[in-house]
């Protein structure tokens, strides 16, 4: 959870300046803002449980790009606004849901990160998904770009319902309501999820996830490792 928001958050920061108007550069910067701020809950729960004298800045500074668990989705590049609107909705409707199981853990540091941080999940992804329904039942050129963003991402989407016996919540079985989210906002923005049920699969996927993550990873640690004893 802790690498997802820390990953995106970055991503969604490479807009603050650049964002196509000033609102939207604001509330870009706002939600990279929330999910930074997120990181800092879920990496420091993670190192109070590993108690291998880390905290949250050492997990997210000085690990190497193959120790980071994100999903391949947010580490996608931002390529042009519909296309980072589009991965942000695909997250966002994700997001929500594991937040919302999560806040019934039994651990109770767990349950009270997931209740604060769903609180800001909820605006980001009633926003991503206005603005997703804007720009596909936009002009001729918004639908395009929305449904280029889609057909380029939908084959991620698989890889967030996977789970295992490490994961709290059975992620697979929120695949049904995430579905019908999802149809239901892409419907309403004219836009439609591809029928080619691919996957990445191979050295392909592995390549992709080093060249785009060990960049970033990259861009984060210079500050982190040029000056290691700093205190931001």
């Amino acid at each position: 959870m802790g690498d997802n928001s820390l990953v995106l958050g970055h991503r969604v920061s490479e807009w603050c300046g650049v964002a196509p108007v000033l609102e939207e550069d604001i509330a870009l910067a706002n939600t990279a803002l929330d999910l930074i701020g997120q990181t800092q809950l879920w990496l420091g729960l993670a190192a109070e449980c590993e108690d291998k004298g880390r905290d949250a800045d050492a997990l997210a500074f000085r690990r190497d790009v193959w120790d980071f668990r994100n999903l391949l989705l947010v580490e996608q590049p931002n390529r042009d606004f519909g296309h980072t609107m589009m991965r942000q909705f695909l997250f966002d409707a994700w997001h929500s849901m594991v937040l919302a199981a999560l806040k019934s853990s039994d651990n109770s540091e767990i349950s009270a990160i997931a209740e604060k941080s769903l609180k800001e999940v909820t605006y980001h992804l009633e926003r991503s998904s206005d603005t997703v329904i804007a720009l596909g039942d936009g002009t001729e050129e918004s639908h395009m770009r929305m449904q280029a963003g889609l057909d380029r991402l939908w084959p991620y989407v698989g890889e967030m319902f996977l789970t295992d016996e490490h994961d709290l919540i059975n992620v697979a079985s929120l695949r049904p309501a995430f579905d019908e989210l999802t149809n239901d906002v892409l419907s309403t923005a004219t836009l439609s999820i591809p029928t080619d049920n691919f996957t990445h699969k191979g050295g392909k996927t592995g390549a992709r996830h080093t060249e785009h993550l060990g960049h970033m990873i990259a861009t984060m640690q210079f500050l982190p490792r040029a000056y290691p004893d700093a205190k931001w």
